[in-house]
């Protein structure tokens, strides 16, 4: 009895070893990316134009790393906040933690080189080298052309200078060490000629994180393999409302299956009409976490592109409940 109490305990020993040896390596070890690339970006009018069209319209950077307005329809920017931070993404939203998105103005980044800023962008791991959440969708950035990330890091550059205190982010536990496992080298990728719509269009939705959002995650928050673009993760917006993501496959029942170009495109362009105005959203009210007024400005032959790629993919019998409110009550 003895001889197996001590064979347990060595053994229990050895389990204490291994966990804290691995606890440690992703603390302390990774992540194991390599050095911030030497490189200068030449801030020329045309870069910065083309970075603030990808930053406002296509990545949406701005969303994240801006405050919203949530009594309006669809959270349009409050003014005087672009590139701010502070942006939440906690719990209710579907996240292990809390996390708070960072200033990226002049005013936090100055002391940056330009090759810190694009290995944050393309690899999630900043200037300090510490791991970001990947709300931020880094590892979609990280097949971007890399002269787009530049245009950003110049648009980023001409962005007026915000002083702001932002908290740390507080990942939950055991997410707070499964989170350095996640960055890797960035591949980077080619801005295929806009003539090729389908491919095309397959880029512009990876840049703007699409699948992010538009691809249900499981219990771990790992993307359900064969879920591609079938929607259906949800989002807390506060008062019991629970939004959901819409299935954009080619499904004819459940999904964009008999949508047309021209529908498709009339969607987003609806925004940006200049009667638009955002209605105020009441506590019960149907609302929404999709920046409907940023992607509104895309260009059209980036929407056709994007619809175009979007009837190529495999169709997803996926219903969707796109709004629900749920008993408070119940939910606690």
């Amino acid at each position: 009895m003895k001889t197996l109490l001590k064979i347990a305990g060595w053994f229990l020993a050895l389990v204490v070893i291994v966990v804290a040896g691995a606890a440690a390596y992703t603390t302390y070890v990774l992540p194991d990316v390599d050095d911030a690339p030497v490189l200068t970006v030449q801030a020329t009018p045309e870069r910065i134009e083309h970075g603030r069209y990808l930053a406002n319209n296509v990545m949406v950077c701005m969303d994240c790393h801006s405050q919203r307005d949530f009594t309006k329809f669809a959270g349009p920017l409050k003014m005087n906040t672009y590139g701010a931070g502070g942006e939440v993404f906690d719990e209710t939203l579907g996240f292990p933690g809390t996390f708070y998105s960072r200033n990226i103005t002049p005013a936090r980044l100055k002391d940056w080189t330009d090759g810190e800023i694009y290995r944050t962008i393309t690899t999630g791991v900043n200037k300090h080298g510490k791991t970001i959440f990947p709300v931020m969708p880094y590892k979609y950035y990280a097949e971007a052309d890399p002269e787009d990330i530049k245009d950003v890091i110049a648009y980023l550059r001409s962005l007026q200078p915000i002083d702001s205190e932002v908290p740390e982010s507080n990942p939950s536990f055991p997410f707070n060490f499964i989170l350095n496992t996640i960055p890797q080298n960035a591949p980077g990728g080619k801005r295929p000629d806009p003539s090729d719509k389908v491919a095309y269009g397959r880029y512009l939705i990876n840049i703007a994180g699409c699948f992010e959002c538009h691809t249900k995650p499981d219990a771990q928050g790992n993307k359900i393999e064969g879920m591609d673009l079938a929607g259906g993760w949800e989002m807390g917006m506060g008062n019991g409302r629970v939004v959901r993501t819409a299935n954009l496959t080619p499904d004819k029942a459940t999904g964009l299956g008999n949508w047309s170009e021209e529908a498709f495109v009339a969607r987003f362009k609806a925004y940006a009409d200049s009667s638009f105005k955002p209605a105020t959203v009441g506590e019960k009210d149907f609302q929404t976490n999709m920046p409907w007024i940023m992607y509104a400005n895309m260009k059209e032959e980036d929407l056709k592109a994007i619809y175009a790629y979007l009837r190529t993919v495999k169709p997803v019998n996926n219903k969707v409940e796109k709004f629900s409110i749920l008993d408070p009550v119940a939910m606690k």
